[in-house]
């Protein structure tokens, strides 16, 4: 039996003084994060006056083909722009709102997790596009009224910022992650062809940021061995949902917070996807610890008599993600089953589980007793991703393939 995970607290990353003073300088953009705030007003108040403008010119017989055109297409400059603001905006709340340390807490915005920088820089880019666009259109429109050069300059800009949107999105990630996976084919073809014909989620998108203390939380999470994603033989399983596991590989269920259940048979595959889960986070910067449902069970039981139980529950908070594994192979009497509830009622909305066990949620009245453990499904099932796997006993196939083997040879 593995011996229980004690709670330690990573290090902190060593920061250096030139890296607070670049981190600080960030308050020097707060004025600006502010007037692009107050500027998005002055943009609700001009599409507002334009609006009207168009509306009474229309009513008085005074609006002649081109001015509509022209008015419209301002309508549709202002708009964009205010869609410009807004995703800039979104850029400062993540600068300043973000490092307030709303973790855990109940006004921490769910959405904030999903923001991509990547995504985000060719959004505005194709944004700046569309404006450029319009101001180009408003040109030649009226273009009896332009001069030729304000004409070939906004040609030659809007060109430019086309170009500039096209290089950010060859480098945002799909092309390059595409053409490195043709170099890898072109340099091994034989070790490409033997993998998976498909794959369970994508890999990674690099390496974690802060290698150093990813491997320290690796270390301190107690996995019982070292399992990814992308190494899950997705052809083993008679039947599993593919796309929620691909879900659950992004992480976004740690955001709301919500938990993941994963259920099956013996040997298929259920302990590598929530330790591949808990690698990802680690990864990802979040600590996790792991353990079985009986060491989890031996650790509440010794801080209850320990007369600490609540302590344990608030250390462990200092934990995103916890891993539960092997429920249903042990039964529990009704005292362990209130102390397992405890565990679950506590991270209720505060925190994730990922759950694996042999049977549905629906059956878990097999495994353990009392009156606690409805309340305890109520709660794991609220916000929960299930996940499905069927088929045959990973371990059992490979033993028989052995065994095959081995007749053979004699």
């Amino acid at each position: 039996m593995r011996t229980v995970q004690a709670i330690t607290r990573d290090p902190s990353p060593p920061t250096t003084t030139l890296g607070y003073a670049l981190f600080a300088t960030r308050w020097l953009q707060a004025p600006l994060y502010f007037g692009l705030v107050a500027a998005q007003g002055v943009y609700v108040y001009k599409f507002f006056n334009e609006l009207w403008s168009l509306i009474l010119r229309c009513l008085t017989g005074r609006a002649t083909e081109t001015y509509v055109m022209l008015a419209v297409l301002k309508l549709v400059d202002v708009v964009m722009i205010a869609n410009l603001l807004i995703m800039v905006i979104v850029g400062g709340y993540e600068t300043f709102v973000s490092r307030i340390g709303l973790q855990g807490h109940r006004d921490q915005p769910e959405w904030l997790s999903h923001v991509n920088s990547n995504v985000l820089k060719v959004k505005l880019a194709t944004a700046i596009v569309g404006i450029s666009s319009v101001h180009l259109l408003q040109m030649f429109v009226d273009v009896h009224h332009t001069p030729r050069h304000s004409l070939l300059w906004g040609t030659v800009i809007h060109m430019a910022f086309i170009v500039s949107a096209a290089i950010l999105w060859y480098m945002s990630g799909p092309t390059t992650a595409a053409h490195h996976d043709a170099a890898e084919v072109r340099d091994d073809p034989p070790r490409r062809t033997a993998e998976p014909s498909a794959a369970v989620v994508p890999a990674q998108g690099g390496p974690p940021a802060d290698e150093v203390g990813a491997e320290e939380r690796l270390r301190a999470a107690g996995f019982p061995a070292r399992k990814v994603l992308e190494e899950f033989d997705a052809d083993h399983p008679r039947a599993f949902d593919r796309e929620a596991v691909a879900r659950l590989g992004k992480l976004d269920f740690l955001a709301v917070p919500g938990n993941v259940v994963l259920t099956g048979p013996p040997g298929t595959g259920k302990t590598h996807l929530a330790v591949g889960i808990g690698v990802r986070a680690c990864e990802a910067g979040h600590r996790v610890l792991f353990g079985t449902a009986e060491e989890w069970a031996a650790r509440l039981s010794g801080a209850q008599a320990a007369g600490r139980l609540g302590e344990e529950l608030t250390a462990l908070d200092a934990y995103p993600l916890l891993i539960v594994d092997e429920i249903g192979y042990v039964p529990f009497d009704a005292d362990t089953t209130r102390l397992l509830f405890q565990l679950v009622a506590h991270r209720y909305e505060r925190a994730s589980l990922v759950v694996t066990c042999d049977r549905p949620l629906d059956r878990w009245h097999e495994v353990f007793g009392g009156p606690a453990a409805p309340a305890m499904v109520d709660r794991l099932a609220h916000h929960a991703e299930t996940v499905r796997i069927d088929g045959d006993s990973y371990r059992m196939r490979r033993a028989a393939g052995g065994r095959a083997t081995a007749a053979w040879a004699d």
